[in-house]
């Protein structure tokens, strides 16, 4: 469970992180993206398509309790995270992409993410209160917007913003490691191996269905690589936020392990897939290189 000291710092982590995030865009980056809508397309599609179907499968696979499959469900739901820019730069993506396709799909997200709740929780016989979770995105729009603006005021305030926005999304998860786990642990130890494996695999399925998908259409390999990471890395900080705003203090520790473990092991997962993205990418640079030689 999650007490009252920690559900405060962590609204006001998801708030600094949703205003770094409208802190890197300005009315200019939506402009330029609704001339050329193509990729910001691909990624709300796959980003509301592949992973809540993929949340869903496995759910079916593995006959999950409730409480998980809602926690399960809710997670494959969400919108692209800030973490997947910090790969996407180190993996040679295309960044700018990826931050508008974080955005994007946050923006969308108030929409889409309560009508696939609904699709899918009732196809699984679930209950989700689905309107606390539409006002709760609607609230986090707010700080996005404040983000724009302070950019706007001051672009060196708002870049600062964004920089402190996206490493909280790391610190998050190292918060989620000292504070939430260790007062867990015995609960963790007793939790199922389908649990751990679906926290695990929704980001690598997620992953690897994206770049794939994304080379089917014949994307060029760094825009590949950004919808890869961007439909695989889901927003977990604001799905932990939703479960500690949406459900009863009583019930919130057996939803709240999917998102717990996805976090810590999603870093794991796109370490991994950014060293290969990497090698690939200096292998092809190379190769070009030799040719020209």
């Amino acid at each position: 469970m999650v007490g009252p000291l920690e559900q405060a710092l962590l609204a006001a982590m998801i708030f600094v992180i949703m205003l770094g995030m409208g802190a890197s865009l300005t009315p200019r980056d939506f402009y330029l993206a609704l001339r050329r809508p193509y990729g910001l397309g691909i990624g709300v599609f796959t980003q509301f398509g592949f992973m809540p179907l993929i949340g869903f499968l496995m759910t079916l696979a593995f006959a999950l309790p409730e409480p998980v499959a809602i926690g399960l469900l809710i997670v494959s739901c969400m919108p692209g995270g800030t973490t997947s820019n910090i790969f996407t730069y180190f993996s040679k993506g295309n960044l700018a992409l990826s931050v508008l396709m974080t955005v994007t799909s946050t923006i969308f997200g108030v929409v889409l993410i309560p009508i696939v709740l609904l699709v899918y929780a009732s196809a699984l016989d679930l209950t989700i209160p689905r309107e606390n979770i539409i006002a709760t995105l609607v609230i986090l729009l707010v700080p996005v917007a404040v983000g724009m603006i302070l950019r706007r005021l001051n672009a060196n305030a708002g870049a600062v913003t964004e920089f402190f926005g996206s490493v909280l999304a790391l610190v998050f998860i190292a918060f989620i490691a000292i504070s939430w786990i260790p007062r867990n642990w015995q609960f963790l130890m007793t939790t199922a191996p389908s649990t751990y494996f679906v926290a695990i695999m929704l980001g690598v399925f997620g992953i690897a269905l994206g770049y794939l998908f994304a080379r089917s259409i014949r994307l060029h390999p760094r825009n590949a690589r950004t919808v890869a990471l961007e439909t695989g890395i889901q927003n977990a900080p604001l799905a932990i936020a939703i479960i500690v705003l949406t459900f009863p203090s009583d019930q919130q520790q057996p939803i709240m392990a999917v998102g717990a473990l996805y976090s810590l092991f999603i870093v794991i997962t796109s370490t991994l897939v950014t060293l290969i993205f990497r090698r690939a990418n200096t292998a092809a640079e190379q190769k070009i290189t030799d040719s020209l030689l």
